[in-house]
């Protein structure tokens, strides 16, 4: 996939995932962009070990299908993020 459809795969993707996951979500469009290409390895991974069984590390293309990984991938991405960075206070 060239750079101007991991661009657009990103921030379409990140866009979502921030609108869908819940609380507020900070961050530039860098940050989103950053969010949803994380988000594509991280749902093209987890479809692909769903589907096959091999764990690899695979990116979702531009499409339908695609975005919709991408999303999910992205909103685990947050989960994980959250997660691993919540303070004890």
């Amino acid at each position: 996939m060239n750079i101007l459809a991991w661009i657009i795969l990103g921030v379409i993707a990140g866009a979502i995932a921030k609108m869908i996951y819940p609380g507020h979500q900070g961050g530039s469009i860098l940050g989103t962009l950053i969010l949803g290409i994380v988000g594509a390895f991280i749902g093209g991974s987890v479809y692909t070990l769903l589907t096959t069984g091999t764990l690899a590390l695979t990116s979702a293309g531009l499409s339908i299908g695609g975005i919709i990984v991408s999303v999910i991938g992205a909103m685990i991405g947050l989960w994980l993020y959250y997660t691993f960075t919540r303070r004890a206070y």
